[in-house]
């Protein structure tokens, strides 16, 4: 556990409902703060809060709910809209009256805004954090009433702001960074002893994977170049489907006789990471944060429908450290991807070494930096 020493932040308050990549980051500040002394709570909306809530208390973190609503184009949308985020905020409101948080820390979405503008309103320091390149809307918009944002990368739109701010690196989920084998053979035999499964350490090993929800364009279209390269029969693939899919992915590496792992999701990337050659993925903030960590060579599809095509922004990141392949999700097609594993076959090493720049990017202990940061522009607020 790094260590960090607080003088003016005591109690803290995180809100990080919505989808994982809000979630995770929110949970990993909560536990840091909360093993170097500090009392912490989360504030949680959205429609996953009872298996987010599950995952705090395993982290011994205790939880406040606050009722919240997406932003609708319709009159009813928008009435529920209003209705929800103003009975969100004075539940925040009541909450602040008797935990007094420090601070607030909002991890953005319309989940978190029920928790931002009560912040505001309790005159209680309000902070944010942005997990990707494109700082998002949502925090633009609070960054008027913020007293500092942390930020996981240097931000396409820094100009964009209204208070000041630090790039504090991504907070990551603590198994990726404590529960690490130390090479890749430790990582394959972990693999086999988990799944079931017979890789080699020796064979060329490929990650690929989606969204939590998969992703239609790698799960289509990833291809291996069996019939015209005889070195791709020995690669092994780990293949991430998302929900429903994992039976026709498996299916697939069966019809062409690779030896593939087959899975919806798993809670051992650390496992994963450290066993691939070489990954294809989209381009969220966590994934980049974590291919930079591992230290890995991807071939990045940004989402094509994020926000603000903010995963473009991402996977520029890398491509810039000559760590990543970026691919447009139209231009996906198996001709593409058995191109780019016969570059690899060929050169495996070029490959691994480009994915050594990836590190120049990693930030392990972001959500001690997070907290460092508050605590210290707290001080100088004083």
């Amino acid at each position: 556990m790094s260590e960090h020493s607080f003088h003016n932040l005591k109690r803290l308050a995180v809100s990080c409902g919505g989808t994982g990549g809000h979630f995770n980051p929110g949970l990993s500040i909560a536990v840091s703060f909360q093993e170097h002394g500090g009392e912490v709570r989360l504030i949680l909306g959205g429609r996953h809060v009872a298996a987010q809530a599950e995952k705090a208390a395993e982290r011994g973190i205790a939880v406040q709910f606050a009722d919240c609503a997406p932003v609708g184009k319709s009159p009813v949308s928008l009435a529920r809209f209003m209705v929800k985020q103003l009975r969100g905020i004075f539940q925040c409101l009541a909450f602040y009256r008797t935990f007094k948080p420090d601070a607030v820390i909002s991890m953005g979405s319309f989940a978190s805004g029920p928790a931002a503008a009560a912040a505001f309103l309790a005159k209680i320091p309000l902070f944010l954090h942005d997990g990707n390149a494109r700082i998002g809307k949502s925090n633009r918009i609070f960054s008027r009433a913020a007293a500092g944002m942390a930020l996981s990368f240097p931000a396409v739109n820094a100009d964009k702001l209204h208070c000041p701010w630090e790039v504090t690196g991504l907070p990551l989920r603590s198994n990726l960074l404590h529960d690490v084998p130390a090479d890749k053979a430790e990582a394959i035999a972990r693999i086999n002893s988990s799944f079931g499964v017979s890789f080699s350490p020796e064979a060329p090993t490929v990650l690929v994977f989606g969204g939590s929800q998969g992703a239609a364009a790698i799960n289509e279209n990833f291809s291996i170049p069996v019939d015209d390269c005889p070195a791709a029969k020995k690669i092994q693939v780990i293949h991430l489907s998302g929900p429903g899919k994992f039976e026709a992915i498996r299916e697939k590496y069966r019809t062409l006789g690779i030896n593939a792992l087959a899975l919806e999701s798993s809670d051992k990337m650390q496992l994963l990471y450290t066993a691939a050659d070489l990954v294809v993925c989209r381009s969220g903030g966590s994934t980049v944060s974590e291919l930079a960590l591992f230290r890995r060579y991807a071939v990045l599809v940004p989402y094509p429908y994020a926000a603000e095509l903010h995963q473009d922004d991402n996977a520029a990141l890398l491509e810039k450290l000559g760590a990543a392949r970026v691919v447009a999700n139209k231009d996906c097609s198996p001709e593409m991807f058995r191109s780019i594993i016969r570059d690899f076959l060929n050169e495996p090493e070029k490959f691994r070494r480009a994915g050594l720049n990836a590190g120049k990017m990693a930030v392990p202990d972001a959500a001690g930096n997070v907290t460092s940061m508050i605590d210290r522009m707290l001080a100088a607020a004083k």
